[in-house]
């Protein structure tokens, strides 16, 4: 029987399967694990279940010892994880992809439309009991139907966001690293430059990993090339957004609104983020519903038992390690 390690609690099917076929120890804390807890907590294990928040790289996977066989990360990203020193090391990493795209593209929509009919703001206005009566011009928002949407990232989650745009009949627009003439196909969406797509978009919605070339993706320039009538939404990765050049464009009317739910410095926000009434600002919470949330931990325990009785994961993100 393995000695397995998750650094955060998880739903309790995937435990459950995993108890029956190895010994496994769960951080007991609701909160992420300090360094040097992550360091004490890896060494002596076959196999570690990883969260977004825990840095994996070389001290770390020495910590663990040449028994640590995989290293399974409770997300579809896994910029957390320094893979050159992983797979250098000959340990698998994996993550969770595929289970939470239409959970993620479904929140990006909450987002938007949340910031683009003010309804955090108007909600707080009725609950502190300010409200005396309608009136034609409270609170006017945005209008979705007919307007451009842009996308950046067309991976699952960006296509399966596209899609939803037929609803509200958009014209979509999108810049990823090539142009996806099947996607433009089936959802009637244009490839542009970046230019034009902060040009064009009434929406903006960021779906790119993040990658040295993703970092600050949106920035003060970006924000100014925008139309000032534009809401952003980011449910990617919080330092695509250079948030402190968002907050003051935010605040100085440069684009009209944000939806988002990740940020650049988790879980601080930048400077006066949250004073702002054209931001929707929620925790990280675009996968978190139920079926998703379980699936993605029975993705990353799959995947350990598959490496520790010897068989190759199912989602691999090292892949030369496998060879």
């Amino acid at each position: 029987m393995a000695s397995v390690y998750v650094t955060r609690m998880l739903p309790p099917e995937p435990l459950d399967a995993l108890r029956r076929c190895h010994a496994v120890e769960i951080n007991p804390h609701d909160r992420a694990l300090t360094r040097e807890e992550l360091l004490r907590e890896v060494r002596g294990r076959d196999a570690v279940i990883t969260l977004l928040t825990d840095t994996i790289d070389g001290p770390v996977l020495d910590a663990a010892g040449p028994r640590c066989r995989i290293f399974a990360n409770y997300a579809v990203g896994f910029d957390n994880f320094d893979v050159d020193a992983a797979t250098a090391r000959g340990v698998i990493l994996t993550n969770t992809p595929g289970v939470l795209d239409e959970a993620t593209a479904t929140h990006a929509w909450a987002l938007l439309l949340s910031a683009a009919r003010r309804i955090p703001e108007t909600d707080r206005f009725l609950r502190s009991g300010a409200w005396t009566g309608w009136g034609p011009l409270q609170f006017l928002g945005r209008d979705v139907d007919r307007t451009t949407l842009g996308v950046a990232g067309l991976g699952r989650i960006g296509k399966a966001f596209a899609a939803k745009a037929r609803a509200f009949d958009m014209r979509v627009i999108y810049h990823d690293l090539r142009p996806s003439p099947d996607f433009e196909r089936a959802c009637g969406a244009t490839f542009v430059d970046k230019a034009t797509l902060l040009r064009e978009s009434d929406f903006l919605s960021l779906h790119l990993p993040l990658l040295p070339s993703t970092r600050h993706f949106i920035g003060a320039a970006e924000l100014a090339a925008m139309k000032p009538t534009a809401v952003l939404v980011n449910t990617g990765r919080g330092p695509l957004v250079d948030e402190k050049a968002l907050v003051a464009a935010l605040r100085d009317g440069v684009i009209w609104g944000a939806g988002l739910d990740v940020f650049e410095e988790e879980p601080r926000l930048a400077p006066g983020l949250e004073a702002l009434d054209n931001v929707v600002i929620v925790p990280h919470t675009a996968s978190a519903t139920f079926r998703t949330r379980q699936a993605m931990g029975m993705t990353a325990v799959d995947n350990v038992l598959r490496v520790l009785a010897g068989d190759p994961p199912l989602t691999c993100v090292n892949p030369a390690v496998l060879r």
